[in-house]
């Protein structure tokens, strides 16, 4: 029985965490959700002035959902969130833990102290503060889920075309965050699955709409375009898309790595034709015992 069949059949209508959606990524995964029939609690910290906007998205799928501005780099934040959450609805079915912090070369050049301690506390503590925090309320229901939100940085790190968008702490930051994927999986097992959803280029993340693609030039975005497989950048409802398999559909997956980029670690190198060789037909290969052999 899906999701939408269970409420109505007049059953609880179930909770999502989504940190991180005042707008992109974060947003386009709540109202995917709330699409659903899934109750959303949104959080925010930055960008105010997207507030309305959020607000007005989330209100015309006339599902009820709660926006909660919080710190989540602070373990307060995290328990800000959770307990208006579950003050609210009753319940916390879902965490989608999308939250980061990026940080380009060629916006914020050379690192400090304070942009490298907000890049590996937002990318990382944050989701264990959120994690730790949900965790209880999540092991209350069987079916709960956590989707981990991260980046194909920490594979590719400062190579190729993306050594222009993805810095050293950004980089072991995502490579962190895959060792507590597996490890939250064992913890929440068997009521809860964890899995992770590693985002290449797109857009809102790591792509168009982002200040640091705004500074590459032609060439520079190209290279990166041509570097994907697909030959495209992604869109956020792919990602919406995939939270939503990870989250409502894929019930025995936990503890996995989704790779969602279009195939950028592959590389844009295509696969030649198989040449014709030198051997013709008949002729002895490798392989072939002889009469010495025999002997």
């Amino acid at each position: 029985m899906n999701l939408m069949n269970r409420q109505k059949q007049g059953e609880e209508a179930r909770v999502a965490i989504v940190a991180g959606a005042i707008r992109g990524i974060g947003l386009e995964i709540a109202k995917n959700l709330s699409a659903c029939g899934v109750r959303c609690c949104l959080t925010y910290y930055d960008w105010l002035e997207s507030l309305p906007a959020m607000e007005k998205a989330m209100e015309q799928y006339q599902v009820d959902f709660l926006a909660v501005n919080a710190d989540l780099t602070q373990r307060g934040g995290a328990e800000k969130v959770v307990d208006a959450a579950a003050e609210r609805f009753g319940r916390i079915d879902f965490l989608i833990n999308n939250i980061e912090r990026g940080g380009w070369p060629v916006v914020h050049g050379r690192y400090t102290p304070e942009q490298w301690a907000l890049e590996f506390n937002t990318t990382v503590t944050a989701k264990w503060n959120l994690f730790q925090k949900a965790l209880p309320y999540l092991k209350r229901h069987a079916g709960s889920s956590v989707v981990n939100i991260s980046s194909i940085s920490g594979v590719v790190g400062r190579s190729g075309p993306a050594g222009l968008v993805f810095n050293d702490c950004y980089s072991l930051a995502n490579r962190a965050v895959s060792s507590l994927t597996e490890q939250w999986a064992r913890e929440g097992a068997p009521e809860v699955r964890v899995n992770e959803l590693q985002l290449g280029f797109f857009e809102t993340r790591h792509g168009p709409g982002t200040r640091g693609w705004g500074l590459l030039n032609g060439q520079q975005r190209q290279a990166i375009v041509d570097h994907t497989l697909l030959c495209r950048t992604g869109r956020v409802e792919e990602v919406a898309t995939a939270v939503r398999f990870l989250t409502l559909e894929a019930q025995f997956l936990t503890g996995a790595v989704i790779r969602l980029d279009g195939g950028y670690c592959l590389g844009g190198e295509h696969v030649v034709e198989m040449p014709e060789g030198v051997v013709e037909p008949g002729e002895p290969t490798f392989g072939r015992v002889t009469d010495l052999d025999r002997a």
